[in-house]
């Protein structure tokens, strides 16, 4: 784990050294970008991105795959908008945010049930809750927009601590969580060993049926988490929120260092591939390239980095 630990190490080095390469080469072309307000929109639009990328890091270190993060995104958006709003009973934001964590999770727990119970791949799984869970979203608004959320709300998604907006600090203080069970509790440990060797994990005493249960739940509720960040920043439920999160998500989990094949990658990763991810949207924007080319540029970073990481697994 330590190798692995190092390997993932000097991806996020070349890749952060990469982000800060566009983030010079962005302040020459525009006059705009390196703004307090346009670092600010950067660290706000990340926040959301980074934590879904940790979510991903989690699973995918275990060799599965999440798809299902963004409808979770949306199921949130919407659960809370319309608690928010409702005229016959007053929910207090603590309650909300507990009921909106607490399904969260419970979508996490139907993975683990899936995947280990009944030993559906992953990727079939978590396809399947994604299908659904935006079924069930377009079903709760009839396609509509929820309007009418009290204005702390955006107040709160707005905010900013010392220049730093809250929303970031969500993402820092998760990353720091998730680095700390990862790195200094059995649990973290566990969840390497279950990418590493299924098999192996099992026999030396790993119950890998919590492992399961506890890193997809845990990844479910991260994605809640983003749900209420998001709900902040659009003040207002909107039922096609969060399509696509799931691919940059995973995109930013890869390009931190995590690789497909398990047992490696970092929280610390997946907020270096947001900060590059987010830089290539926001760069983008200020430069007026077609949102399309922005689509197929994402896309072959992606292939390039899978396919290095491809590459090296082969040589080891």
């Amino acid at each position: 784990m330590a190798q692995t630990s190092k390997k993932s190490l000097n991806t996020q080095t070349v890749v952060l050294i990469v982000a800060l390469v566009m983030w010079f080469l962005l302040s020459i072309f525009t006059k705009t970008f390196f703004t307090m307000v346009n670092v600010q929109n950067i660290m706000r639009q990340m926040a959301i991105q980074g934590i879904l990328g940790i979510a991903e890091v989690l699973v995918i270190i275990t060799a599965g795959i999440d798809l299902s993060v963004g409808s979770v995104v949306a199921l949130v958006n919407i659960l809370m908008a319309q608690m928010l709003v409702s005229t016959t009973m007053h929910f207090p934001m603590p309650i909300i945010v507990i009921v909106c964590l607490g399904i969260a999770a419970f979508v996490g727990l139907i993975h683990g049930i899936l995947i280990f119970e009944f030993r559906l791949p992953a990727f079939i799984a978590t396809l399947g809750t994604m299908t659904i869970l935006r079924g069930v979203v377009f079903l709760l608004t009839g396609g509509s927009n929820v309007f009418g959320m009290p204005r702390s709300v955006a107040d709160f998604g707005s905010a900013d601590f010392l220049k730093i907006p809250y929303l970031f600090c969500f993402l820092i203080v998760a990353v720091i969580i998730v680095e700390t069970i990862l790195r200094r509790t059995s649990f973290g440990r566990y969840i390497y060993a279950l990418g590493s060797n299924p098999e192996a994990a099992r026999l030396s005493g790993v119950n890998t049926r919590v492992v399961t249960y506890g890193v997809y739940m845990l990844a479910s509720l991260l994605a809640g988490v983003a749900g209420i960040m998001e709900t902040t920043r659009l003040w207002m439920g909107v039922p096609g929120t969060g399509n696509g999160y799931e691919l940059d998500a995973i995109a930013a989990a890869v390009l931190g260092g995590t690789s497909l094949a398990g047992a490696e990658g970092t929280p610390a990763g997946a907020f270096v591939g947001a900060l590059v991810m987010t830089t290539i949207y926001n760069g983008s924007i200020l430069l007026h390239i077609d949102p399309f080319w922005t689509r197929i540029i994402v896309g072959v970073i992606l292939v390039i980095t899978v396919a290095v990481d491809q590459f090296r697994k082969g040589k080891e």
